[in-house]
């Protein structure tokens, strides 16, 4: 083989490499995260295909336990078995890693439906640990919308609840105090008593 053959040949491996690991990459089981609550587990399924900026930075809050001890802060129910609750940091500066890239459901094809998990933001590019389970279907309302006017970028979703929907509904279900406040928001929307995120761990892959 001449040496130009040889570079020829050798481009053509470097070249195909990526292809291999992406294939390899696309076929693999999803991430599972068990989150073991004081209400029971739930076990989410992280989509870190379709919405990789988003699930990443989920899976490092995981990897660096920083979701252990936090609580569900948040519940809006809007009619039976409809609406979300929100857990995380709350912005613990202890907890709370840097903000991410929005990835759109324009973007990912991720839509907000029974049991999709979302990260809670302000604007764009502004989320960091807080994150949202829907119940019922949110889609499309928490979805992105570019025909809306002003932030039509809806909810960066990036996974679902594959096991404990019943921890969720129950979760939502729970009283919620006339009073209380989280940082002087959510009147109305904050749990009597809180259930609390004992540990999230990521859970052993699967075939």
């Amino acid at each position: 083989m001449t040496v130009k053959a040889r570079l020829l040949f050798a481009l053509a491996v470097l070249s195909a490499a990526p292809t291999a690991v992406q294939a390899q990459e696309a076929t693999a089981p999803l991430p599972r995260v068990a989150l073991d609550t004081s209400a029971g587990r739930i076990v989410i399924e992280v989509d870190r295909r379709h919405a990789p900026v988003t699930a990443g930075n989920f899976l490092k809050y995981v990897a660096g336990k920083q979701l252990d001890g936090v609580v569900f802060y948040r519940t809006v129910k809007v009619a039976d078995r409809f609406g979300f609750v929100q857990f995380g940091t709350n912005g613990d500066p202890k907890r709370t890693l840097p903000p991410i890239k929005h990835e759109p459901t324009t973007q990912t094809g991720l839509h907000h439906t029974e049991g999709t998990i979302s990260v809670a933001r302000f604007a764009p590019g502004k989320a960091r640990g807080d994150f949202t389970i829907s119940v019922g279907d949110q889609s499309p309302s928490l979805d992105a919308d570019p025909s809306k006017p002003g932030d039509n970028l809806g909810y960066a979703a990036f996974g679902h609840v594959v096991e404990g929907m019943d921890v969720i509904v129950k979760i939502l279900d729970a009283p919620v105090s006339p009073t209380a406040t989280v940082n002087g928001s959510f009147k109305g929307e904050v749990p009597a008593q809180a259930v609390k995120v004992i540990s999230a761990r990521l859970l052993p892959a699967t075939s």
